[in-house]
């Protein structure tokens, strides 16, 4: 059965050229999908490929079960609802590298076209006129440039000011005072530290609650007088209306922007003014850039329907084939030790806490907390959970989750252990890995043992005296259940106190053994418990 692929947008024709070699794909390109038609769309195909066109709604996820993946064929994400997706367990990644040198470029496109009235001095030269004292214009040597966000575009446009000649001030929350004295930029506290002190400002940022607006009307009083505002990013981080107030106030010598808060753009405060140049989202719009974003997204499809692989995701973390093999067996454990959890505690959960000890602790603990979740709530929700959105519906369930990590090994090079808790119940187990893909039980509760983490089991407490085993093997014996392997644990060293046996079974034992048990003196509480067969992965881990 070929992985079907969902076009929504057009790409460049090399992307569609390498799913055409493939014989595990197949592709369909509709465009310009909306509503109903969207939503029907994507319930057909296993991955999707979209552009800044389409909108992809929570609406339009809506029930879907099939789709596992989606790209933005560029970087902003904005047209995507990446809330409704986790919740669905749809990865969704970007081509962030793609379109970066384009947009870097565009930027100073329009900052040098700011700067020297291209747009205007040529309108006037269509309309007859020869009119050179009109358009003086300013140079960009030895001004201030102020870079908010310094991710990849905006490393660019940093690099390209100071070949300009400019001094280049940047602020971004994760830029260190180190990179910034190897990047010979200054690091700012803050944006309003900036906006006294630039002559030009540019933005590299998402849109989020934190950058919306970050120059509106409130920043005008603080913006240095002549500031030449440009936007390249995503609409909504300068408020236009603000702009146009700042622009006829005389405070802002200009404004250029490629991006608006409503696309398409076809009205907004700042068209006609003196002294705007905008053009219509053509960032990322060279021959070169959505070659490379189509040839990139089509790859990011193919290679995590083949292998696995998770790169430039946006709502999970990135996972490359070799960690993913080299976590798989420890991914499997801990999504084994939620469903041994949520079977052994027989309530409602309202907390839980899983801790990382070792070797294990300096591995993507994320990731095994997802694996945790999706084990713990998988027989409790009607809902596909994987490793993508497990954590989120877990917390939208008000089930407080807390992750310890502590590097000193204790018994095992590396274990895991977690505790539930809710319902007036506390219950804990610990696994850890045999060799790279042997999952065992090593703790559950007080009690200390080794067991098997596969198949039939069967967990039952017990006072620690004689007889108590055999009357187990009995009561199989009577039902025709055979015991593959057995596994017993003290809560201390000292006999005639509570012991736990782990049984291994062939088969699932009927109801009517499991009360023979609890019937048994001595014998405190029985407890079936069902996990996958030696091996067996969940789907999300079976790649």
């Amino acid at each position: 059965m070929t992985t079907r692929i969902l076009i929504l947008d057009p790409i460049a024709p090399e992307g569609l050229e390498m799913l055409s070699g493939d014989p595990e794909f197949s592709y369909e390109e509709r465009h310009g999908l909306k509503g109903d038609d969207l939503k029907k769309s994507l319930a057909e195909f296993d991955g999707a490929i979209v552009r800044s066109g389409v909108k992809i709604t929570a609406e339009s996820l809506e029930g879907n079960r099939r789709l596992k993946a989606i790209v933005r064929a560029g970087v902003g994400t904005d047209n995507i609802d990446k809330n409704a997706a986790t919740r669905q367990g749809i990865v969704v990644m970007n081509t962030p590298a793609g379109n970066t040198l384009s947009t870097a470029e565009h930027t100073f496109a329009l900052m040098l076209a700011l700067s020297r009235c291209v747009a205007p001095a040529y309108q006037s030269l269509c309309s007859g006129k020869w009119d050179r004292k009109s358009f003086m214009g300013t140079q960009l040597a030895d001004k201030v440039l102020g870079v908010v966000g310094m991710g990849r575009i905006g490393r660019e446009v940093a690099a390209r000011g100071q070949a300009f000649g400019m001094r280049v001030i940047a602020f971004d929350p994760f830029l260190s005072d180190e990179q910034a004295s190897k990047m010979h930029i200054e690091k700012a506290h803050s944006v309003a530290d900036m906006l006294p002190r630039v002559d030009y400002l540019t933005v590299h940022t998402p849109l989020t609650d934190e950058t919306k607006y970050l120059v509106g009307m409130k920043q005008l009083p603080n913006l240095k007088r002549g500031i030449r505002l440009v936007n390249c990013a995503r609409g909504g981080i300068y408020e236009e209306a603000a702009l146009a107030e700042g622009l006829r106030q005389g405070i802002i010598a200009g404004v250029a922007l490629d991006v608006f808060e409503e696309e398409p753009c076809t009205q907004s405060p700042l068209f006609g003014l003196p002294g705007v140049i905008c053009t219509p989202h053509l960032g990322a719009s060279t021959e070169e850039a959505q070659t490379q974003v189509a040839i990139e997204g089509i790859q990011l499809l193919m290679n995590f329907f083949k292998s696995g692989e998770i790169r430039h995701a946006v709502n999970v973390a990135s996972l490359d084939p070799k960690t993913l093999d080299a976590l798989r067996g420890t991914l499997d454990a801990t999504y084994r030790l939620g469903l041994l959890l949520t079977q052994w505690h027989t309530g409602s959960v309202s907390s839980c806490q899983i801790q990382f000890r070792g070797e294990v602790a300096d591995k993507d603990t994320n990731l095994l907390t997802a694996a945790f979740c999706a084990g713990l709530l998988e027989r409790a929700l009607a809902d596909d959970v994987n490793i993508i959105n497990s954590t989120m519906l877990l917390r939208e369930r008000g089930i407080e989750l807390v992750e310890h990590r502590s590097r000193e090994p204790g018994a095992f090079s590396s274990s895991i252990t977690a505790e539930v808790d809710g319902s007036g119940q506390r219950v804990k187990a610990g696994v850890t890995v045999f060799g790279h893909n042997m999952p065992r039980l090593i703790s559950i509760d007080d009690y200390r043992l080794e067991a098997y983490l596969d198949g039939h089991m069967l967990l039952f407490t017990h006072y620690d005296v004689p007889g108590i085993i055999g009357r187990v093997g009995t009561v199989f014996g009577e039902h025709g259940v055979n015991i593959g392997q057995m596994s017993v644990g003290r809560a201390s060293q000292q006999p005639g106190g509570h012991a736990i046996g782990v049984l291994n079974l062939d088969s699932r034992p009927p109801q009517e053994a499991l009360e023979a048990l609890r019937g048994c003196p001595g014998i405190e509480k029985v407890q079936w418990i069902e996990l996958p067969g030696r091996g067996v992965l969940p789907g999300w881990l079976a790649i």
